[in-house]
């Protein structure tokens, strides 16, 4: 598994890395405990090392499963990313949205990068993930209501004491993450980022290439729906946030699901999944220094490990960039 380094940090992340939002179960219909330590200890086994999470997925329940996954390995064998500023335990900050917990209880969630509230989480992160030090600690939506400054001094502090290597951020516009910058040394920055996601290539990805930031893509299977094998009329788990989205309307599963029929040629000449080329293409792509993939099970994620192999071509390249030209959603 290819290494790429995380901007001007001492961070170095597998170029497939393991997303732990699904294992979290929360907005994804639940999920199986074992099955997720499974899942990660495979992908850590096979080379995939760095695993990113965040204490919202399953209301820490994420980070807990990841410590028991890694549990068996040296703790400089892997690459443990976080992050904070959304809580659901207090309301303070800016208000988010509002879900629903394990026990269906609803819960408001705030964006809050206050400094005290960053130190709690560290802290919080540190003792789920039963480690020390978090290898990159990322603020995972920007809290309007918290000055930059505050949040950015915060992070060097934590940096200063050794309880993170390197500070990056999540879903931030590519002027906030300048912002950031002003202040103090930013790592990576976090976009969501697929074949037909491709929003961060506007300015965020450009600006991470000229400033030598990180990006690590998350979603880049868009939720599953570029394997293949979502259909129209497609049934979900209780709590799937995925028939609420765009992406998921039944009209765009069709079109996706006509343009990955044109990528089986490829697929087939790889003997890969349509899975594993669309994350071979993701990894190809200027700028992108990891793609974040998510896996229920050990089964997924030795597929999506497997992606790290193949080499697409300069013309396979281009044939699927054709075809994406073509494709055109109701988003």
């Amino acid at each position: 598994m290819e290494y790429r380094r995380l901007g001007e940090s001492n961070v170095d992340v597998t170029v497939i890395s393991f997303g732990a939002w699904a294992i979290g179960g929360w907005l994804w219909g639940g999920a199986d405990a074992r099955d997720a330590v499974a899942a990660v200890r495979t992908g850590v086994e096979l080379g995939m090392t760095t695993i990113d999470t965040a204490p919202i997925y399953g209301f820490g329940l994420s980070e807990e499963l990841v410590a028991e996954a890694v549990k068996p390995f040296r703790r400089d064998e892997v690459q443990l990313l976080t992050k904070f500023a959304l809580r659901w335990d207090m309301p303070e900050g800016e208000y988010h949205f509002e879900t629903k917990n394990f026990a269906g209880e609803s819960v408001k969630i705030y964006k809050n990068a206050r400094r005290e509230s960053i130190i709690h989480e560290c802290e919080e992160s540190l003792r789920r993930l039963k480690t020390d030090y978090i290898d990159l600690y990322q603020c995972h939506w920007r809290d309007n209501t918290t000055p930059v400054e505050e949040m950015m001094e915060t992070l060097v502090r934590l940096t200063e004491q050794g309880k993170i290597r390197a500070a990056g951020v999540s879903n931030f516009t590519a002027a906030e993450l300048a912002a950031c910058r002003r202040v103090g040394p930013v790592a990576a920055s976090q976009p969501p980022y697929s074949m037909i996601n491709r929003g961060a290539e506007a300015e965020m990805i450009p600006y991470c290439i000229a400033n030598k930031v990180g990006v690590l893509a998350y979603s880049p299977l868009q939720r599953g729906l570029l394997t293949g094998k979502f259909r129209a009329g497609q049934t979900y788990n209780e709590g799937d946030h995925r028939p609420g989205t765009a992406f998921f309307k039944d009209g765009n599963i069709t079109k996706v699901n006509l343009f990955l029929e044109t990528l089986r040629p490829i697929a087939k000449a790889h003997q890969a999944t349509l899975g594993q080329i669309v994350i071979a293409w993701t990894i190809r792509q200027p700028g992108i220094t990891a793609a974040l993939v998510g896996a229920r099970d050990a089964k997924q994620v030795k597929e999506n490990a497997a992606a790290a192999d193949i080499r697409l071509s300069d013309e396979e390249l281009t044939r699927i960039n054709g075809q994406l030209n073509k494709l055109k959603l109701d988003l």
